[in-house]
């Protein structure tokens, strides 16, 4: 099964300072049909202009991945963590038992764009934690590039679920395959560009749930960046 969620049926929010849009239910946006993928429960795709972000607000048990797209995201946390991430850079931090942070876009002319993205955590209050990779994009290029794992394995950012991401870039005559092993599920979701899935195109912003398959093919690309989450039920 491949169950394809276009990027016109997302819910979104606009604040001015932010435009984003929610795969999932969340915030104001409330969907029942559209509550996450196994412990998959956000993908959110956000636009902050100069100048503005997130004030500090807390969050709990909770896995934040930020994968940053354009422009540059500032962070900063309670537990001492200050950072800047750009293009390549891959954040994860470990809410745990209680965590309070801020993102800021430094830039006080051009917008950050970036995705946020929250995985349920297989334990509860845990020690907060924090990590950050950077992956070029040679890494990427024409390949599925393993980037957050449940054991930190080939140089990814360490996740405290049984769940696994992968990036790839492809272009032309680009193709990636991936086995789907029993008791697994995958979540695709294009950043850019356009690409086919099994023969299905997607474009930028959409997705697709894939369930109940051997595995899936991508090709046919065109300049499309991709994630690929590997999810238990």
């Amino acid at each position: 099964m491949l169950k394809v969620r276009k990027s016109s049926e997302r819910g979104g929010a606009s604040f001015g300072w932010l435009s984003s849009q929610h795969t999932f239910s969340f915030g104001h946006y409330q969907d029942p049909a559209h509550m996450g993928i196994g412990p998959l429960r956000v993908i959110n795709e956000d636009h902050v202009r100069g100048g503005r972000g997130f004030e500090s607000h807390g969050h709990k048990n909770m896995e934040i991945i930020s994968y940053v797209l354009d422009g540059a995201l500032e962070h900063k946390d309670s537990m001492g963590n200050g950072s800047v991430l750009r293009y390549g850079d891959v954040q994860r931090m470990s809410a745990g038992s209680g965590v309070v942070h801020s993102e800021f876009n430094p830039s006080k002319t051009d917008q950050v764009h970036f995705l946020q993205i929250w995985i349920m955590p297989n334990t509860a209050n845990d020690a907060p934690g924090y990590e950050e990779k950077h992956f070029d994009t040679a890494s990427k290029q024409g390949k599925l590039r393993l980037i957050a794992s449940p054991d930190g394995r080939e140089g990814s950012v360490s996740l405290r679920q049984e769940a696994s991401i992968f990036a790839a870039i492809l272009d032309g005559a680009d193709e990636a395959a991936y086995a789907i092993e029993p008791g697994r599920q995958l979540y695709v979701h294009v950043i850019r560009g356009s690409i086919k899935l099994n023969g299905v195109e997607l474009s930028g912003g959409d997705a697709a749930h894939v369930d109940k398959e051997a595995g899936i093919r991508l090709a046919e690309a065109k300049d499309s960046e991709v994630l690929v989450f590997d999810l238990p039920y």
